[in-house]
């Protein structure tokens, strides 16, 4: 399938963002982020995004700097952000702001069940930016981020 095209004859496209430490998932306590590596989450989500007609540009940092610059520059190019901020949830002030600058539909992903685990887990910055929060899912919470984020830009075109 082609990628969707608009009016302006650019090609849908989000940017999925993955913050701190996820570039050990598989290695990292498994019983609790699972033995999938994160090149095999952003591959099964990639594959869906395509499925769907859009494109992907994937991105991992363990520095919040990186992750607000490139929010940053979503502003205008891509039509939606999917943000797994890991360690930066509940202590990013700035990552929420250059979200909501951002003016995107942001859909905040998280593997395990934020809601289940320590107290200071709980709250979430991002979740104030978001359109949507999916948690406790795994890695399957990318492929259905995308599939939610689809049908946001959807219907923000129609």
């Amino acid at each position: 399938m082609a990628p969707a095209q608009p009016a302006s004859g650019r090609a849908k496209s989000i940017l999925i963002l993955n913050g701190p430490n996820l570039n050990m998932l598989g290695v990292r306590e498994p019983s609790i982020y699972g033995k999938d590596s994160l090149q095999d989450l952003m591959t099964a989500a990639a594959r869906r995004a395509t499925e769907l007609g859009i494109l992907t540009d994937v991105r991992q940092s363990n520095h919040e700097g990186d992750l607000v610059t490139w929010i940053q520059q979503a502003r205008g190019t891509q039509d939606g952000i999917i943000i797994n901020p890991a360690g930066y949830t509940n202590t990013s002030i700035a990552i929420l702001d250059a979200l909501l600058l951002s003016e995107l539909p942001v859909i905040e992903v998280h593997l395990s069940n934020i809601h289940r685990r320590e107290e200071f887990r709980h709250m979430s910055y991002i979740s104030r930016a978001a359109t949507g929060v999916i948690c406790g899912l795994g890695g399957h919470g990318y492929v259905l981020a995308v599939e939610a984020l689809a049908r946001i830009i959807k219907a923000k075109a129609a």
